[in-house]
């Protein structure tokens, strides 16, 4: 079978046309009619022995490939559109492989009201690989990360932890009418998905907008046989993670439960101001402690990631790499014995 007929076949299991589309899939570029509102893109990479493995089901790794991106439209609140696909196999494939991944795409596509434009096929020397790129336009308004204010609430949708474990990063449902919802909402001031962990994407929140934080470690959701370290450090949970002025929480709280009365909402800290730290004091539970001694008390690494650096951009997060995942891991005290989290970091006032 040549290159041109398998892409037919596979045309058959994706949805490619609606009133936007001017050139679809097979021309050398997608063209779509723009309207005057902004554009939004996302591209996100899925790589066997990193997001997935070989004994994986086909259809999850189609339908896992394509919602990534979709959560971080989710996490702006924005409305998807267009897809582009690329996926890269080795040359042992069969039909049947390229069908059972189309059919993963289509499935997540029918689901979320995404077209598939184009894309690319090519050859990998050992393992597959997939890069799906979103593009769409802003709903209401667009919530960025970088919104977050002191004495913000920290909130979270759903149960964090054990998603490699179950299986759930394979058929995970990305927040996009919960999004699109507290995208709407007035009182949200920042939001973003927690693809990389807890532990991972509220310190980036906190620098994108120049904040502390400090977390009340009962309260973070988990699912049952998760601990709370598994919850804070496992990653791939796809829910959203935002902040809110205190005062509307009870009123968005309410309301929350009657739109979304199946998913639960949690409060798990505030934000502070970055040049506040707090630790753990007999007296008073929690204490403001100077910002200057932080680093002699604390260590570098913890303060870091709580207060920007002066010479650091709020846009210059910390990256996902493993030097920083491991640093998250021990701003939350993960590498300690006790208490996943450091003393003084489990209450606010």
């Amino acid at each position: 079978m040549n290159e041109n007929e398998l892409l037919n076949l596979i045309r058959k299991e994706l949805p490619l046309h609606d009133d936007s589309i001017i050139v679809g899939s097979g021309d050398d570029c997608a063209v779509v009619k723009m309207s005057k509102k902004n554009l939004v893109l996302k591209t996100d990479a899925t790589i066997e022995g990193i997001h997935f493995t070989h004994q994986d089901d086909l259809i999850d790794i189609g339908w896992k490939a394509l919602c990534r991106p979709l959560s971080d439209f989710a996490a702006m609140g924005a409305i998807p559109q267009h897809a582009l696909i690329t996926v890269a196999a080795c040359a042992h494939w069969k039909k049947e492989n390229w069908l059972q991944l189309a059919r993963g795409f289509g499935k997540a596509a029918r689901a979320f009201g995404v077209i598939v434009v184009g894309g690319e096929m090519a050859r990998s020397p050992e393992k597959l690989f997939l890069s799906v790129t979103i593009t769409g336009s802003p709903d209401s308004s667009t919530v960025l990360r970088s919104g977050a204010k002191p004495n913000d609430l920290i909130c979270v949708t759903g149960k964090l932890g054990g998603s490699l474990k179950s299986g759930r990063h394979l058929t995970f449902q990305p927040r996009l009418k919960e999004g699109q919802w507290l995208a709407a909402q007035r009182e949200v001031h920042a939001m973003m998905d927690l693809s990389d962990g807890l532990g991972s994407d509220l310190p980036r929140l906190a620098q994108a907008s120049n904040c502390s934080f400090i977390l009340e470690k009962e309260k973070i959701p988990h699912h049952e046989g998760c601990s709370i370290e598994e919850a804070i450090s496992d990653g791939e949970d796809y829910e959203l993670l935002f902040t809110v002025a205190p005062e509307t929480w009870p009123a968005l709280q309410k309301k929350w439960k009657q739109q979304f009365p199946k998913l639960s909402l949690s409060c798990i800290g505030k934000m502070i101001s970055s040049t506040q730290i707090f630790h753990g004091d007999s007296s008073r539970g929690v204490a403001q402690r100077d910002a200057d001694k932080a680093d002699e008390e604390f260590g570098e690494g913890l303060y870091s990631t709580y207060r920007p650096s002066q010479n650091q951009s709020p846009t210059q997060s910390a990256s996902g790499s493993r030097k920083s995942q491991q640093t998250h891991r021990e701003v939350f005290g993960l590498t300690s014995s006790s208490s996943p989290l450091p003393k003084g970091f489990d209450h606010f006032e």
